[in-house]
């Protein structure tokens, strides 16, 4: 119980981060998209530097996870067809529905009920991505 009120409070943290960033906004979406804003742009060029500093510091530092044991990074594999497939999907049904999965649970618990159609699409695609996986580019 400890540990998931830990990630609860992290869970509303992250959420009041993306929805005071108006990252969960769809007029921001649809701006990032249209190319007439940089707020997205500049949401997500930090969330990379973020994840870069924070994953250089892991690999130097030999950092450890919550259990103790080492966390370990694989290198990616060679290929490119997979990420721009991939990248493309994920582009589209962003474009198109207006939110990315990260603020789903956010945009739920705003009181926009309509989400809920977002989030049953995105238990479908996972679900045939879990079907179909072997028979896909990785």
């Amino acid at each position: 119980m400890k540990n998931i009120l830990k990630y609860l409070v992290v869970g509303f943290i992250f959420g009041i981060v993306l929805t005071k960033s108006e990252a969960v906004s769809w007029y921001r979406i649809y701006e990032m998209f249209q190319f007439q804003s940089f707020h997205m742009y500049g949401i997500i060029s930090v969330a990379i530097l973020t994840g870069v500093i924070g994953i250089q510091l892991i690999k130097r530092n030999q950092i450890k996870d919550i259990k103790g044991e080492a966390i370990v990074i694989q290198d990616k594999e060679k290929g490119s067809a997979r990420y721009w497939i991939g990248g493309i999907l994920f582009g589209l049904g962003w474009a198109l529905v207006g939110s990315c999965p990260g603020p789903i649970f956010i945009l739920i618990g705003a009181g926009f009920w309509t989400v809920f159609i977002v989030l049953f699409g995105a238990l479908l695609g996972t679900y045939l991505y879990g079907l179909l996986k072997n028979k896909l580019p990785h």
